[in-house]
């Protein structure tokens, strides 16, 4: 099967079920990410990475994967259910309290899903997907951006697929925003978009910081992950909401806004896991 760059980002994500001990659900997005990739003998550690939010007081929790078939092709309408007790403890948390990342390892439920004959799909994002020193020379300060996840929880349910919004960079993501690494982005941002990879997404063209057209070129850089985003309440004032996975009060109105911690700080977590 010939999967086309953007037909292989909906592999990319999966999305987040949580019963919390205070009870009622929650959704939220993670993203496969391979931790420790060797290349040359072909290894590494592959984990989900979402929000601390997301799944913080999560008595128990739901990931569902689409199958693949004996040729390792994906079957879209058949899927794996990964459920979890006491889920919130088999996550670790990015070890600064205010960076709102967390990673959790499946290679132990996707061996014992081969176990049981179950083979899944699914496509990891990788180190080399972040921005480089090159891509930094081509940036511009305004750039088309791609986010991918749940957003309310809705998903194509039959097909196991995210949803795709569009928008653009709101702040320059060269710069550190407020003098944190993160970048503020122009995109419709609702509960359950928590912890959606954000990417520079360019398939075809497009154009670099000096005009160049660079036609017949894709550009795919992960930019950054989605924790929050700016609401107005009823008095005008404007509060920054970190956790999107509750439904947003008529008294806060969003201003489709995003604020997402640059991918740099996902290379952070790393060390949790051993090799």
């Amino acid at each position: 099967m010939n999967l086309s760059i953007s037909e292989q980002l909906t592999y990319s994500t999966v999305r987040i079920e949580c019963e919390l001990k205070t009870g009622g659900i929650s959704t939220g997005t993670g993203f496969f990410f391979n931790f420790h990739e060797d290349t040359t003998n072909n290894t590494h550690v592959p984990v989900v990475v979402t929000n601390k939010h997301v799944i913080k007081n999560a008595a128990k929790g739901k990931l569902i994967i689409t199958k693949a078939n004996e040729k390792g092709e994906p079957v879209d309408t058949q899927h794996f259910t990964l459920a979890f007790d006491n889920f919130e403890s088999f996550w670790r948390l990015h070890p600064e309290a205010d960076v709102d990342l967390c990673a959790m390892s499946i290679a132990p439920f996707v061996n014992e899903a081969a176990k049981r004959g179950d083979k899944l799909f699914y496509i990891p994002f990788t180190k080399n997907l972040l921005p480089t020193d090159k891509h930094k020379e081509e940036l511009t300060a305004i750039e088309d951006v791609l986010m991918i996840g749940y957003p309310n929880g809705i998903w194509d349910s039959v097909n196991n697929m995210p949803i795709f919004r569009m928008g653009t960079t709101a702040t320059n993501p060269l710069l550190d925003y407020n003098g944190k690494k993160e970048i503020m982005i122009d995109i419709a941002a609702f509960p359950g978009s928590s912890g959606s990879p954000v990417l520079i997404f360019n398939e075809g063209c497009y154009k670099d910081k000096n005009g160049n057209m660079c036609m017949g070129a894709n550009r795919i850089i992960l930019l950054g992950v989605l924790f929050a985003g700016p609401q107005a309440t009823a008095t005008g004032e404007i509060i920054m909401t970190p956790n999107l996975l509750r439904p947003i009060t008529v008294s806060q109105i969003p201003n489709n806004l995003g604020l997402i911690i640059k991918s740099e700080r996902i290379l952070e977590m790393e060390k949790l896991f051993k090799q």
